[in-house]
């Protein structure tokens, strides 16, 4: 496996691939790699020729009081991990090379960007769309992988590339769970043992609204009220949102009358979880209720 820390080398290498006809798939990371990540790689692995991952945690995506400065950073056990999962390449830029001195360029978010996360965490993804922007540049591909629990920003990627005519296909993966359907994620190693308990409301409560429209009741007021009641239950210690809305547009609904998706960003202690699961009501009782 090729590490490399330069955007002109990881280039150099992604053009003779492609001069080659190779199909290249693409992993996009900020490091601290568990299951999650390395199914991406699998699935690449799978469906390419190539595999390339990128180990950068981003800056620009973090607001001023958030964790970027603790975010665990372990380059060498993410390095045996890629290297095990057979990635051919991984990608692992210093700061000052993906915003050297006078870097003053971003990319505006696409309108998907503007709730939920976008209104939690205010440039959170301007950030985002600059940074996968630069990444695509640096390393073309024919498909980048992205995992379904950090949805919205799948959307918001995906809706950028299409945007801006980029010639990648953005794919969304399965959330990866750990055995009592904890999402698996980087910060997940901040909890502590007590806290797992609080962290497994997030999936009890999306598991709730997906039994309550199993059983005909499609308002979304009483689904979203259900799981703010099933969070504090669990004793999260802040909810940011518990929403139910359109699966691609992300925008509100009265009634789960068509793809839909459940989503929590939500504190356990000081660590910020998110998760979400996707809802389908059965269309012939929405028609008859």
């Amino acid at each position: 496996m090729k590490v490399v820390e330069s955007p002109l080398e990881a280039y150099a290498h992604i053009d003779q691939w492609r001069r080659q006809g190779l199909r290249i798939g693409l992993v996009l990371t900020m490091g601290a790699l568990h299951e999650g990540h390395v199914s991406l790689v699998r699935r690449s692995k799978d469906e390419n020729d190539i595999t390339v991952a990128s180990v950068f945690v981003n800056p620009t995506q973090f607001g001023p009081h958030e964790d970027f400065s603790r975010y665990p950073r372990m380059l060498s056990e993410d390095t045996l991990k890629l290297r095990n999962a057979h990635a051919d390449m991984v990608f692992m830029p210093s700061a000052e090379q993906m915003y050297p001195s006078g870097f003053s360029t971003f990319v505006e978010p696409p309108s998907v960007a503007k709730g939920l996360e976008g209104a939690c965490r205010p440039d959170h993804y301007r950030g985002v769309v600059t940074v996968v922007l630069k990444l695509l540049s640096i390393l073309p591909s024919r498909i980048a992988y992205f995992g379904q629990k950090d949805y919205q920003q799948y959307l918001v990627i995906r809706n950028m590339a299409e945007d801006l005519n980029l010639h990648v296909r953005v794919q969304c993966c399965e959330t990866v769970r750990e055995s009592d359907g904890l999402a698996m994620s980087s910060r997940n190693r901040y909890l502590k043992p007590a806290q797992r308990h609080q962290a497994l409301g997030l999936w009890r409560a999306l598991v709730t609204a997906k039994e309550m429209l199993a059983h005909g009741d499609i308002d979304v007021s009483r689904l979203e009220s259900a799981m703010r009641n099933q969070l504090y239950k669990d004793g999260v210690d802040r909810i940011d949102y518990a929403r139910v809305v359109d699966r691609e547009s992300l925008e509100p609904m009265i009634n789960v009358d068509r793809p839909s998706v459940a989503l929590i960003a939500a504190y356990v202690g000081s660590t910020r979880l998110i998760d979400n699961i996707f809802l389908q009501a059965d269309v012939a009782a929405v028609k008859t209720s």
